[in-house]
């Protein structure tokens, strides 16, 4: 591993650590007048970003590629609540900010671990010369 892919990798693990833990504190400790259950709290908000957990500890590049779909489910839910839940528009700045730093950890880490490892996706073009080329091969071969 290179020096940037460990260091999107740290920024990743590091704040997806954190976004777990502000979730935790944040729905069970912070939020005093709590309309729902601990049941569909820990459901709705704590086991989506527990899906990927073992792909990124393990450091695959293409589950940090798919978990920034997860994140921007919280990326979302704290551009919301900054707008509409005024007493917790401070809490909210908290997820938003480390919904980035994962995104953007998540993001560089796939795209430079993925080089690395070569698993990087072909351009179209190349795709397509491939195809032409062995379309052309089998059709200049005679049948015998």
């Amino acid at each position: 591993m290179t020096f940037n892919s460990t260091f999107f990798r740290r920024l990743t693990l590091t704040s997806y650590l954190l976004l777990i833990i502000w979730l935790v504190v944040w729905h069970f400790f912070l939020t005093i007048d709590k309309t729902t259950s601990t049941l569909f709290t820990l459901l709705f908000w704590i086991v989506p970003i527990l899906l990927p957990a073992k792909g990124l500890l393990e450091g695959k590049p293409y589950t940090y590629a798919w978990a920034n779909f997860i994140v921007m489910y919280y990326l979302l839910h704290g551009l919301t609540a900054v707008y509409a839940v005024e007493g917790e528009r401070l809490y909210a700045l908290v997820e938003i900010i480390l919904c980035t730093l994962l995104f953007t950890g998540c993001s560089f880490y796939a795209r430079v671990r993925g080089r690395e490892l070569g698993l990087g996706i072909r351009k179209l073009k190349e795709e397509l010369l491939e195809e032409k080329q062995a379309f052309e091969g089998s059709k200049t071969k005679e049948p015998k």
